[in-house]
C-alpha cells in the first residue's frame, strides 16, 4: 500500500458522495492506494451514504463527535499507506492528484510532504479562483510522509480549529514541504464551512499564537 486517502467527515451528507467518488477514482493503480472514511459521530445520513460504497472504502465510526483533529488522528493510525492524504468532506480532488504527488515524493526523499495550488469552488463546483498552495495553505490537498506525521506528534486534539496551521508550523520545523505548482484540489466554499466560525476561530487563532510564542 502506498497511499492512504483519509476523508474525515461530520454531517457532510449533501457533499460525502463527491469527496469519495473523486478519491476511488484516482489514476493511480487501485492496488496502490486505500480509501478511509471517518464518520465523527454524525447525526445525518453521512454514515448511510459512506455505507453505499462499503466495497471501496474502509469506513470507522467514531461514536460521539470529537472533532476534526481526531478523526484526522484515528485515520492516520488507521492508514496502511506510506504516504497520507487529506481530502475535507466538502472538497474534491483532481483525479491525477495522488499519481502527481506521490511521484513527487518518491523522487524528492528529502521531502517530508508535497502541496499543490487548488481552485476555490462554489457549491455547484463552478470555479471561483486558482489560489496558490504555498501563498494560501490549506490542510487538505497535501501528501504526507506518515512516518513524518507520526514524528511529530500527529494533530494536536485540543485544537477545534486552526489545527492545520498549527500542524504545518511543527511539521516545518523538522521536515520540508515541497509543492507542485497544479490546481489538483477543489476547496468548496458554502455557508456551512467551519471557517466561518468567526468567533471560535479568534479563541483558537489566539490559542494557535500563544503555543508558537513560547
Amino acid at each position: 500500500m502506498k497511499v492512504s486517502i483519509v476523508i474525515p467527515c461530520y454531517n457532510a451528507e449533501k457533499f460525502l458522495s463527491r469527496a469519495i467518488r473523486s478519491a476511488t477514482s484516482q489514476r493511480f493503480p487501485r492496488d496502490d492506494y486505500e480509501v478511509i472514511v471517518v464518520d465523527d459521530g454524525s447525526q445525518d445520513h453521512t454514515c448511510d451514504i459512506a455505507r453505499d460504497y462499503k466495497s471501496e472504502i474502509v469506513l470507522v465510526r467514531h461514536d460521539e463527535n470529537k472533532g476534526l483533529s481526531a478523526a484526522r488522528n484515528t485515520g492516520i493510525r488507521m492508514a496502511r499507506g506510506r504516504y497520507v492524504l487529506h481530502i475535507d468532506a466538502d472538497d474534491y480532488i483532481d483525479q491525477d492528484l495522488a499519481f502527481i504527488e506521490h511521484l513527487h515524493l518518491s523522487l524528492n526523499p528529502h521531502w517530508g510532504a508535497v502541496s499543490c495550488d487548488y481552485y476555490l469552488v462554489n457549491e455547484d463546483e463552478q470555479h471561483i479562483s486558482r489560489i496558490s498552495g504555498v501563498g494560501y495553505p490549506i490542510a487538505c490537498g497535501i501528501m504526507f510522509r506518515k512516518d513524518a506525521l507520526v514524528d511529530i506528534g500527529l494533530y494536536d486534539e485540543e485544537m477545534k480549529m486552526w489545527e492545520d496551521e498549527d500542524l504545518r508550523l511543527r511539521f516545518m520545523k523538522h521536515h520540508h514541504i515541497g509543492h507542485v505548482e497544479l490546481p489538483l484540489y477543489r476547496y468548496r466554499k458554502h455557508k456551512h464551512n467551519i471557517t466561518n466560525n468567526v468567533e471560535q476561530g479568534d479563541e483558537y487563532r489566539a490559542k494557535l499564537l500563544a503555543k508558537h510564542n513560547e
